[in-house]
């Protein structure tokens, strides 16, 4: 195995992981949304679809490690940005979800704020750099193994 398909079968297995996040917090929007938990309902719900759709991109960005110009090390960082911002996406969201909050401006309420600080440094930035990355990557010819 080189190192390419070793860091392929790494990301794979972090897609896999965010999956099983995805669906055992599926487990907790029964118990918002019937009252079992004092969580937002709709947040929670987000969060479950945050992992889901984050494991999916995680995959996707995995399928085309081989077509990337960049080297292993430059691989390895989009693979850790992508997988970074995936998994707080769903974190942040589900902890948002226990706080009832929105955290989508600055509002002067700590968990609020605390909310919308986390999302922009831990999903927003890394999510675009990485989707921005994951381009320039794949408009060069793929870099030898």
């Amino acid at each position: 195995m080189n190192e390419r398909q070793a860091l392929q079968r790494k990301a794979s297995l972090a897609a896999a992981v965010l999956m099983v996040l995805s669906l055992l917090t599926g487990i907790l929007v029964s118990a918002a949304m019937t009252g079992k938990v004092n969580a937002d309902a709709h947040a929670t719900l987000a969060s479950h679809l945050n992992a889901l759709l984050g494991s999916l991109w995680v995959m996707a960005v995995t399928v085309t490690i081989p077509w990337l110009r960049f080297s292993i090390v430059g691989c390895r960082r989009l693979i850790v940005l992508t997988v970074v911002a995936n998994v707080s996406n769903w974190l942040v969201t589900a902890l948002k979800a226990f706080w009832h909050v929105s955290g989508v401006d600055f509002t002067g309420e700590a968990r609020n704020d605390t909310i919308f600080g986390l999302l922009t440094a831990l999903v927003v930035l890394p999510s675009l750099a990485a989707a921005v990355g994951w381009i320039y990557g794949l408009l060069g010819a793929p870099a030898s193994a």
